[in-house]
């Protein structure tokens, strides 16, 4: 009977832990500050001005929701503490609780949404293929016998197995730990391409030594929508997250976010993506959603 007792308190405690690590709008409150995860190199989404500052069109968004999140919880101010992750440690690091909100470039997808909850989409991504603009590639099929490039802890690569054009086709591939790092084999000539979300290309490129000796080609190998991540089963946070983000969505402040990053000249080299947001962007402005990447799949 001690025993029964015994476990059933532990389990009980168990279960106090989890909701407390749960509630991140009591977290918040309690400790009066909040970690954002940011990314180095995730193109114009969320990269480093060094010096421990981050940019970008997430890091913007994440800053308004944590802005209308003190609001709400009545605090005069938020210390906002921001946590670099890689497409490794993202995951792990938002469900232990060292990342309250992950302001990133992270698919949402049905094997992820088992770990980690997404705000409403904010950006729907289109994985592409970067090469230099002398290499002769246009297409999948001449990858065969070629190096692939990707990051580690990103879906790019099985992508690119599965697309009906790959069938045949025979390439090796080649891992960075890092957007940065990835695009740095394909500017150093250890990798003939680089698979990855097209806005993350032409971010990387933007910021090379030399632009115009890269090229974004092929076919779209997936459409992804990209979200801000946040743990699971907290829906008190994930509301706040949302409301604040559809907030946006309706004054038009995330069209105008969007052109300052997508559209403008950016730092640190003050050069310009020029990549229009696309009509599957769009919609998911128009009409908010949390929809997995395996629901754009079956359209």
């Amino acid at each position: 009977m001690k025993r029964m007792v015994l476990a059933v308190s532990l389990a009980a405690a168990a279960l106090a832990v989890q909701a407390q690590a749960n509630d991140t709008l009591k977290k918040i409150k309690d400790s009066g500050s909040v970690t954002m995860g940011v990314r180095e190199s995730s193109g114009a989404l969320s990269f480093t001005l060094g010096d421990g500052r981050y940019a970008g069109y997430h890091v913007d968004i994440c800053e308004q929701v944590l802005r209308d999140v003190r609001r709400q919880l009545g605090l005069s101010a938020l210390a906002v503490k921001y946590q670099l992750v890689t497409s490794q440690n993202r995951i792990p690091l938002v469900q232990n609780g060292n990342v309250d909100i992950e302001c990133g470039s992270t698919t949402n997808n049905l094997t992820r949404q088992k770990d980690v909850a997404f705000a409403v989409t904010t950006f729907v991504e289109e994985v592409r293929i970067a090469v230099k603009a002398n290499s002769g590639i246009s297409s999948i099929n001449q990858l065969n016998g070629k190096t692939v490039a990707t990051t580690t802890g990103t879906t790019s690569v099985q992508t690119l197995r599965r697309h009906e054009r790959a069938n045949g086709v025979d390439f090796k591939e080649i891992f960075g730990k890092d957007h940065a790092d990835s695009f740095l084999l394909l500017e150093s000539g250890r990798a003939d391409a680089f698979v990855m979300d097209s806005q993350i290309l032409a971010g990387n490129i933007s910021k090379s030594k030399a632009p115009g000796d890269f090229r974004i080609v092929g076919e779209t190998l997936s459409v992804e929508p990209i979200a801000i991540m946040i743990r699971k089963d907290d829906p008190a946070f994930k509301k706040a997250v949302d409301d604040s983000i559809k907030a946006m969505m309706k004054s038009g402040e995330i069209a105008k976010l969007y052109d300052k990053w997508f559209m403008q000249a950016i730092p640190p080299a003050n050069t310009k993506l020029g990549l229009a947001a696309s009509e599957a962007t769009k919609s998911a402005w128009a009409n908010p959603n949390d929809k997995p990447m395996e629901d754009y799949a079956k359209k």
